[in-house]
């Protein structure tokens, strides 16, 4: 059983920016952070599986692909890389990259990085705040600049470059081509409403993800029967024996987090290992002083919500 206030580790980046409000408070003395990776407590024993992160761009990053677990465990590594993208901001005309305009062959596309042509290749596309983007292993992307996304991931580091925007580090051609599905990718996400607080974002063979949106004078009960995250987005709340705000994220897991949100209420992002929705994961709670503080019934779910919990969106 766990409940744990998530550290802030943050990483330098080339393409990254100096003030990162109202997400972190964080300086790294006017060098350019590019993400905030939320860790569990020091000292805990087991790395999770999943990875919560944010990133911050003033540039694009690199055009790149991540294996999925069978090339990742035939390299000898723990698992591959499938993602899902929450975009939190996007300044006019900010893009991402998702796929490529056509089928390639694996020397057609070793080509194209080799003479640098993979960067007219990728699919751009238009961003704006509140879209969602589900990057299997395997495909080829790229975000572009001006962009802050909340990001969840297999809990795995592997990147191969296929175009570094000029910046001249390391390419790793055979890897991205070994591993890259070189076509066209599916930009097409629908969020779909699994009750009033709850919205589905992603459905994936190795993780849910989803946005809630609690009300003020409400209380909830977020039952983490598995590896749970939680991302605060705006407003705050009394959860567990932490007061969160917006930046802040919960680890977890085997375990139950009362949720009391502030007057302005709270709006959040939860991620959880898993296939499928959770059918119990927020339950309505009564006010502690008026009649316990007991667990009420689940909100309802539509047919349409049940029916996305029965089956695999993605």
């Amino acid at each position: 059983m766990a409940i744990e206030l998530a550290r802030q580790q943050t990483a330098l980046k080339p393409w990254g920016v100096v003030d990162l409000r109202p997400w972190s408070n964080a300086r790294h003395g006017g060098n350019a952070i590019g993400e905030i990776w939320y860790e569990r407590a020091v000292g805990t024993t087991e790395d999770p599986s999943l990875l919560l992160k944010l990133l911050f761009t003033s540039q694009p990053l690199s055009i790149q692909v991540h294996p999925d677990d069978a090339f990742a465990l035939a390299m000898g590594m723990t698992r591959g890389k499938t993602e899902a993208w929450y975009i939190l901001s996007a300044a006019p005309g900010a893009k991402i990259a998702l796929g490529l305009k056509q089928r390639m062959t694996p020397q057609q596309l070793r080509s194209a990085v080799e003479d640098g042509s993979i960067s007219t290749l990728v699919v751009w596309r238009a961003v704006s705040p509140q879209d969602v983007i589900f990057v299997p292993a395997g495909t080829i992307h790229a975000i572009g600049a001006g962009i802050v996304v909340a990001e969840l991931q297999q809990r795995s580091d592997v990147t191969f470059r296929l175009f570094d925007q000029g910046r001249r580090r390391e390419l790793h051609i055979e890897s991205a081509v070994a591993a890259a599905d070189a076509g066209p990718a599916d930009f097409q996400v629908q969020p779909s409403r699994l009750t009033e607080e709850r919205k589905l974002l992603v459905s994936s063979p190795y993780f849910v993800f989803e946005r809630i949106d609690l009300a003020q004078d409400s209380a909830w009960s977020l039952e983490a029967d598995c590896e749970t995250w939680f991302l605060v987005l705006g407003g705050g709340a009394r959860a567990g024996s932490f007061d969160i705000a917006t930046g802040d994220a919960l680890f977890a897991q085997s375990d139950r987090i009362d949720i009391y949100p502030n007057p302005t209420g709270m709006v959040g992002l939860v991620a959880y290992t898993g296939d499928r929705p959770a059918p119990r994961l927020l339950q309505r709670i009564a006010q502690p002083g008026l009649d316990g503080g007991l667990p009420q019934a689940a909100p309802s779910l539509s047919p349409k919500a049940k029916h996305a919990i029965r089956t695999n969106l993605n």
